[in-house]
């Protein structure tokens, strides 16, 4: 049987699609890049935003009209947006199967049902602020992961957390992924034990507050810090990184403190802020000031003064002055993050935000905010990368450039340094047949020229 599956939303979700690729591959299905040639369409969904959403409303209605022609063909809504809204999904005629994220493992078992029974079937945790009744199945579907399938050579993702327990006030997580629940410092061993000898070189660890890592065992309480330590063993692994940190005092000192110490720890920190305005972080109910937040960046950079860290932004929530606009344009400005993710606020259904407060800043504000400050940030991003000219950097190859061009016969290859820099550079020549080979390994690029987001050089 032949599956098309296509992923939006964070690292989580493509770890999710991973995973079950590799379990339905290993189960004899046949992956294809298009769902007109699929017996079996997987939507693995975003509930974060309500554009990821409709996106996938949109691709349902596609779904649709080849179900008219092709009415054998099973489609699965699975992730966060299957949790967020169950069975109201059936309403789009498309779809079969609905599939929360703690219910992944059973991916398997509903695809078949579904072709054999003819019948519709749901998976979604009912009270998802409870721990799942399926977690032993769905940590043994995890563990078995190999990374055989992974996109990017010789890179894969390891979940250490499920969950959240923030309840930022316009986000939706915690409603959809569930409570904050620490993997077992030993089965996030073994899995990146089998990673390493499948090749893997680098591992990121997954978690929605990857710091706040906590696992007791008798007398032991394991730290992210200590993990870190444990994995950097491994034989096999090269480089190690980590996302998407919170901005938090416990443990933060530790965990830059083992990147400092480890070599094999990348020294890279992926920290949202989300504003600059503490009114505005009040009410998102992030639970620090702006001075507190900076004041992390000094100990991570006094710590480890050549780290590269990257931020996350929300403009136009609801409140938000010009002031308060203003101060998030000063503190993007003292953070001197190398790159930052930045939204336009929508509201969330089920959240504090959606309930309690008005949208009530214009779609026009959000738009002029949100390209002034991307503004800023590229100016930012432009000085910080000018400084890598001339320097020689470890890069990890992942493959030719999706802009490839081809100068003689010298392919243009893409690959990321240990600060998550993307460097764009031209391999060996293709008659060598060294191309493939140098994806999912490392190589030292000399960078002749650089732009906001992208190092370019030559292979040294």
């Amino acid at each position: 049987m032949k599956v098309f599956l296509q992923t939006f939303g964070c690292q989580m979700n493509k770890l999710d699609s991973a995973i079950i690729e590799s379990s339905l591959r290993d189960a004899g299905y046949q992956f294809v890049d298009n769902a007109k040639n699929a017996d079996v369409v997987l939507l693995n969904t975003c509930s974060v935003r309500d554009h990821a959403e409709q996106r996938v409303m949109s691709h349902l209605g596609n779904l649709k009209h080849i179900k008219e022609t092709k009415s054998d063909l099973v489609v699965a809504v699975i992730g966060c947006m299957a949790q967020r809204l169950g069975d109201e999904l059936f309403k789009q005629s498309a779809v079969d199967i609905v599939c929360g994220p703690a219910q992944i493992a059973e991916i398997p078992r509903l695809i078949t049902e579904a072709m054999q029974e003819k019948k519709k079937a749901v998976a979604v945790t009912e009270k998802i602020r409870q721990v799942s009744p399926d977690a032993q199945l769905l940590e043994r579907f995890e563990i078995e992961y190999s990374g055989d399938d992974t996109d990017i050579p010789a890179q894969a993702y390891v979940r250490a957390m499920h969950g959240c327990d923030k309840f930022c006030s316009y986000c939706v997580v915690p409603y959809v992924r569930g409570p904050e629940t620490s993997r077992p410092p030993e089965a996030i061993i073994e899995q990146t034990k089998r990673l390493a000898q499948n090749g893997v070189k680098q591992i990121t660890l997954l978690g929605q507050r990857i710091n706040a890592y906590e696992y007791k065992a008798g007398d032991k309480t394991y730290c992210l810090a200590d993990l870190l330590g444990m994995i950097s063993k491994i034989d096999g692994v090269e480089w190690l990184k980590f996302v998407t940190s919170y901005p938090s005092q416990k443990y933060f000192k530790e965990i830059v403190q083992a990147m400092a110490e480890l070599p094999k720890v990348c020294r890279y920190l992926h920290i949202p802020a989300q504003s600059g305005s503490d009114q505005i972080l009040k009410a998102m109910n992030r639970g620090y000031t702006s001075a507190e937040y900076l004041e992390l960046l000094d100990t991570a950079r006094q710590i480890v003064p050549d780290i590269a860290i990257a931020g996350d932004f929300i403009v136009g929530f609801p409140g938000e002055t010009d002031e308060d606009f203003a101060q998030t344009v000063d503190l993007v400005k003292k953070a001197r993050y190398k790159n930052s993710f930045i939204f336009k606020y929508s509201p969330r259904p089920g959240t504090i935000a959606d309930k309690r407060l008005e949208d009530n800043v214009a779609q026009e504000i959000k738009e002029r905010r949100n390209h002034e400050l991307l503004k800023v940030q590229e100016e930012i991003s432009r000085a910080l990368a000018a400084e890598f000219t001339g320097q020689t950097v470890k890069v990890l190859v992942e493959g030719p450039s999706k802009k490839s061009h081809q100068a003689g016969n010298l392919p243009q290859l893409i690959g990321r340094t240990a600060g998550d820099w993307i460097a764009v550079f031209n391999g060996p020549p293709a008659s060598a047949g060294e191309t493939p080979r140098l994806a999912g390994r490392f190589a030292n690029v000399k960078i002749t020229r650089t732009t906001p987001l992208t190092l370019f050089g030559e292979l040294f």
